[in-house]
């Protein structure tokens, strides 16, 4: 599929593409938000792959259980070590895509909307070099980070970063289906509504003020 030769982007990222063509909304209640997080073969978004990508919006600043997405993927690519982690096999019960297929579906699901991750870097880090495999460019999106937030809040200053469990516990958002992209990312959305909580207790806070440099990869 080696659409960038051509000069030409497939139907699919064209319509993906040309949901960026007005202003971004900057009002927090006028945004929808899709909360995503990635299960790989491993940390490297090198030598790794994506197992599953699960994401969930918020709209109005509540979660939309209504509007999610769960996708498995296919891959040949496999490390034994990280099922204990996900508990993902490489022929599971679970229904799969092919890589391709996966994105085309990840892209047409989030369209412009403002992502969130927690340690975001790694995740959209790994998007990217599937949108690399396909010669496509990188993801468009506006990208927030929910531990650059609980920074932003000044919470806590004993250390630089906080893992999902640790800010989860803090919090006392209930951990299940940790380490599954769909649960993880349900858990990052209460997480990201906590701490928007927190930002706005005394003025209003409006996206271009949560937006900061991606320039770390978290792990956990």
């Amino acid at each position: 599929m080696k659409w960038f030769k051509r000069k030409s982007y497939p139907q699919f990222w064209q319509a993906y593409a040309s949901c960026f063509k007005h202003k971004q909304e900057q009002d927090l209640n006028h945004i929808r938000f899709v909360v995503f997080d990635t299960e790989t073969t491993g940390l490297s978004s090198k030598t790794d792959r994506i197992l599953s990508i699960g994401c969930i919006a918020i709209n109005d600043l509540k979660i939309n259980v209504a509007d999610q997405l769960e996708i498995y993927v296919k891959q040949d690519h496999f490390n034994t070590n990280t099922v204990k982690i996900h508990g993902l096999l490489k022929e599971g019960k679970n229904a799969k895509y092919e890589e391709s297929q996966a994105i085309i579906a990840f892209l047409d699901y989030v369209k412009d909307a403002v992502l969130i991750a927690h340690h975001a870097a790694f995740d959209v880090a790994m998007i990217n070099a599937a949108l690399k495999r396909l010669d496509l460019p990188r993801l468009k999106n506006k990208v927030l980070d929910t531990g650059h937030l609980f920074q932003k809040a000044k919470l806590d200053t004993s250390k630089a970063h906080f893992s999902l469990d640790e800010l989860s516990q803090r919090f006392n958002i209930p951990l299940h289906d940790r380490h599954t992209a769909s649960g993880d990312a349900y858990i990052t959305s209460i997480l990201f509504l906590k701490l928007i909580s927190k930002l706005s207790a005394k003025d209003k806070v409006k996206l271009k003020d949560l937006l900061q440099p991606i320039n770390r990869i978290g792990l956990l």
